[in-house]
Parts: C-alpha cells; sequence; structure tokens
C-alpha cells in the first residue's frame, strides 16, 4: 500500500512509517518532507503539479485541516487528529464531514464535537527503546517542547516546587529558557539513554493529548509521577508510580521514588510492562492496517 501523509509529528510518524507500506512524504512547498529522518520506507514527493509522485497513492492521511485540499482527487483519505480541544464543546474543524476523523486517544475522542462524522481510536504505538533504565541519578527527568511559551498547559509553573525536593532535567525545545534545569533538544538515540538515568520521570501537564515522552519513559522502564488529566488515568496504573491531581501528593511521592532506588527500579518494571502490552509497536500498526484497507477497498 502507497500512503500519503506528511511529516507532522515526528515521534509518532516514526512509529507509523515502520508498518511494512511505501510512505509517501510531501516535500516543499507543501510539506517538511523527511527533515533527515532515517526511514528506509518513506520517500519525499511533490505534489506541487498534476501527475506528482503523490498522486498514486492509495490512501491518505491528513493531520491539518489545510491538507484537505492539498491531496490529488480520487485518493481516499482520514484525518489524524493528534490533539486536545481547547474545552469539551469545541467543534472539530472537519465536524460533521464525510469521512473519518482518527483520535489518538479515548478522551481525545470523548471531548472533541465531531457532529456527525465517523470517529475511531487508535492509541499511540512507540517504538521499543528497550529496558535502558539504571537510575543512577538521584534526579527527575520531564520532556517537554516550549516549556516557556506554553506555560500552565504542561505545568512548568507547577516545576519550581517539584525543584524544592528533587533536582530536575527538562529535555526538550527551547527548554535553555529554563536556565538551570534545562537540558535542551536531542535525537532519541541521545534522549533515551540519558532520560533513563533519572530515577524517575515526572509529567506535569495540565491540558494536551497523550505525550509519546511518557510512554516512551515508560517503555524504557521508568517510574512516573503524573498529574492525573486528560489521558494520563488510562494509560499510567498504580502500580507504575504515582497519579494524582494534588501536587502536594506528587511531590512526596516524586521525593519517595528519588529516595528508594529499589522501589523506583520496581514501579519502573511495572510501568514498562504495561506499556509494552497497551502502546506496543505491532498492536498500534494492526490497528492502522485495518483502518487503511477499509478506508482504501
Amino acid at each position: 500500500m502507497k500512503i500519503l501523509l506528511w511529516h507532522v509529528h515526528g515521534s509518532w510518524t516514526n512509529a507509523f512509517v515502520r508498518g511494512g507500506h511505501e510512505y509517501l512524504i510531501p516535500g516543499p512547498p507543501r510539506g517538511n518532507g523527511l527533515l533527515g529522518r532515517d526511514w528506509p520506507a518513506a520517500r519525499e514527493v511533490d505534489l506541487s503539479g498534476a501527475g506528482s509522485p503523490g498522486s498514486d497513492a492509495d490512501v491518505a492521511v491528513l493531520q491539518r485541516p489545510e491538507e484537505v485540499g492539498w491531496v490529488p482527487g480520487g485518493i481516499p483519505v482520514v484525518y489524524l487528529e493528534h490533539n486536545t480541544p481547547h474545552h469539551p464543546n469545541q467543534p472539530h474543524p472537519l465536524k460533521d464531514w464525510p469521512g473519518t476523523i482518527v483520535h489518538v486517544t479515548h478522551f481525545n475522542d470523548l471531548m472533541w464535537d465531531c457532529g456527525t462524522t465517523r470517529t475511531v481510536v487508535v492509541e499511540h504505538g512507540v517504538v521499543d527503546p528497550g529496558p535502558l533504565y539504571t537510575g543512577d541519578l538521584a534526579r527527575a527527568g520531564v520532556v517537554v517542547n516550549e516549556p516557556v511559551r506554553r506555560g500552565r498547559v504542561v505545568g512548568t509553573d507547577l516545576l519550581p516546587r517539584f525543584a524544592e525536593v528533587v533536582p530536575l532535567d527538562v529535555f526538550g525545545m527551547k527548554t535553555e529558557q529554563l536556565g538551570e534545569m534545562g537540558r535542551g533538544d536531542h535525537p532519541l538515540d541521545v534522549l533515551h539513554p540519558e532520560l533513563a538515568r533519572r530515577r524517575a520521570y515526572l509529567h506535569p501537564v495540565r491540558w494536551t493529548s497523550l505525550g509519546l515522552s511518557l510512554v516512551e519513559a515508560m517503555h524504557l522502564g521508568m517510574p512516573v509521577v503524573a498529574l492525573a488529566c486528560t489521558e494520563v488515568v488510562r494509560a499510567v496504573p498504580p502500580e507504575a508510580g504515582v497519579v494524582s491531581t494534588d501536587v502536594d501528593e506528587l511531590v512526596r511521592g516524586l521525593a519517595d521514588l528519588v529516595a528508594d532506588p529499589a522501589l523506583a527500579r520496581e514501579k519502573g518494571k511495572q510501568a514498562r510492562e504495561f506499556a509494552l502490552a497497551h502502546y506496543g509497536l505491532d498492536a498500534f500498526l494492526r490497528a492502522w492496517d485495518r483502518l487503511l484497507t477499509g478506508v482504501s477497498g
């Protein structure tokens, strides 16, 4: 199957392009192309003219409303929605569209108003980085992009409360703006082993879709301390760490994990087992195969 899709979310695409198909990624001017990613099954295509290489795709996976008008005629499409709405009554941009919207979490499916449009949920799957956890640093790791700009949405205002009891290392784009705790952006092959040296993973996010960095941290074997918001209550079981809306409880939980390497290691083991069972790559790819086969006919 030839699948046309835009390179919008790198970590999600990194999993999706491993499904055994041919993946056509639009380059400029209507796409970002591969951006240097090593995806053997993917190739960059030009959609700017009639009869372009992407015009023979069997199906297209759209991720932004403007892409609807960029798909060559006759190609069946589905729309992948990565994000949580701003509020529960927000109409989706493709509300009442005669197609299929795919949500990445059940929470998002519940909260978006899609009207009469058919919706399905295909939960995240990630490429397993392996059980890299050592926890040899008595610190907590956080992964978030642009924490200063995004502010309360990703819990940036909460970081000082956790930093009072445990040193924090925050990885991601523009984290240098946080000062001493910011560690900058890194490719996954560098990030994962570095993150796995931290005793625990902190997820202080108030309102966003389920972050792939959280799922990846669980795959690494890291115990998790997380706000019980959006999809987290489904994604992180109690035995994998501490999940609550009580920030004081989370602060105490993080301090306990960092102070007790054996406890952290046991909860991290449970986190990895749960992540492999619920967010494994094979189940993710099978679900997408079933969906796209049905759409493409």
